[in-house]
């Protein structure tokens, strides 16, 4: 079926919910919201902006246009980094039978949702993606951003198999139910969402696309940075190993790899200026442990970054887990080869092993704190929530 241009009576459910991420998007966010429902004109729905900025200005905004059209919520994150944890906050707080998603700096056209909703209904899509590469090869981005979406689709291709035109879309819809079956395997690291979705089930869902340009962005930055890159590269690793690696723990042991460099570049410059090898190989450790630790604040847990003297507490814990770690391994190390194993079967073994440690010590004791997420008071009075909707 399609949708006809009335306007339906209230339902239990919405018929989609839309969610937008924002990021310091102020300038741009009122206009998608009046956009978005004309859109949706003829159809229940619900909008939920899940905001991440640095100043109240964007909240203000969606608060404001909230007071005269009671469908829009506002969810604030304090500490929330990156959009794919903030797209799953707000799926887990929406109540549709369908579930979007669209960015909220003016670059995805707000009809794109309205063509989707009828591939749903028409096709019985899974999920609907609106695609930059369907019908050309263009994508409104700029040549370097546009080379680089190229070259993860190809990547995303060949590892996962995913036969889409553009698994870095970051406006698509998709069923309740598929939402439901993937959300516990959800890696929800970074800004890409979407091959998150398509690829955490135990099977790839009924796809469909729509074509689409980007529009020019309303307001806002661009997110994209070297940790964007890397989240990405970490979370296919994720997928490719069907989660027996998880994308953060990749990040961690990147990390780790990056410190032996420290490690090794620091021995090696102490002993060339004639220091004792025994406190070249100290101030080595030292090095390379607060420089996994610095590296893990700011990429592998930035969602849960810690600063100040809780970044003090942290980089002690730390350190108290990479020497367990270094315990263990050498405990295991020393074993394995005690049995008979190579030598290097017994020192990578406890290297591996000692890593998997650390890692999980460290999530839990130097980066135990998790995103809070609260709801805008003033737009989640029980009369607004349950409001008709009038356009």
């Amino acid at each position: 079926m399609t949708f006809d241009q009335r306007i339906p009576r209230r339902e239990a459910a919405p018929e989609v919910s839309v969610v937008i991420c924002t990021l310091n998007e102020h300038e741009a966010i009122g206009g998608v919201l009046r956009e978005l429902d004309g859109a949706l004109a003829h159809c229940q729905h619900e909008v939920i902006v899940v905001d991440d900025s640095t100043d109240d200005r964007t909240a203000q905004v969606v608060q404001g246009y909230a007071q005269t059209h009671p469908w829009v919520r506002l969810l604030r994150r304090q500490g929330g980094r990156g959009l794919a944890s903030a797209a799953v906050a707000g799926w887990d707080a929406a109540r549709g039978r369908t579930l979007a998603l669209m960015d909220g700096d003016g670059q995805h056209d707000p009809q794109l949702i309205a063509r989707m909703l009828d591939d749903t209904a028409a096709l019985g899509s899974e999920v609907v993606i609106a695609s930059r590469y369907l019908e050309s090869s263009a994508s409104g981005l700029g040549l370097v951003r546009h080379v680089g979406s190229r070259i993860t689709t190809g990547i995303s291709r060949l590892l996962l198999g995913l036969k889409v035109a553009d698994p870095m879309s970051g406006c698509f819809l998709m069923t309740r139910n598929w939402y439901q079956q993937v959300r516990p395997q959800l890696t929800a690291l970074g800004f890409k969402i979407l091959i998150d979705v398509l690829a955490s089930g135990a099977r790839r869902p009924q796809v469909s696309q729509v074509p689409t340009q980007l529009r020019e962005r309303n307001g806002g930055t661009s997110k994209l940075d070297l940790r964007v890159v890397l989240e990405l590269g970490a979370q296919l690793f994720e997928k490719a190993t069907r989660g027996m690696v998880p994308a953060r723990m990749a990040l961690f042991f990147g990390v780790g790899i990056s410190g032996l460099g420290v490690h090794l570049a620091t021995l090696s410059l102490a002993t060339w200026t004639g220091r004792p090898f025994w406190l070249a190989q100290l101030v080595a450790i030292w090095l390379a442990m607060s420089w996994n630790f610095a590296l893990n604040n700011l990429l592998t847990f930035r969602d849960r970054r810690l600063h100040g003297v809780a970044a003090l507490r942290g980089l002690l814990v730390f350190y108290a887990a990479c020497l367990s770690g270094a315990i263990l391994s050498e405990a295991l190390g020393v074993g394995a080869a005690w049995i008979g194993a190579p030598w290097f079967v017994a020192g990578i073994g406890g290297a591996l092993i000692a890593g998997v440690w650390n890692y999980h010590l460290a999530k839990r004791a130097a980066w135990g704190t998790e995103v809070e997420v609260t709801m805008a008071p003033s737009i989640t009075e029980p009369a607004a929530a349950s409001a008709t909707q009038e356009h």
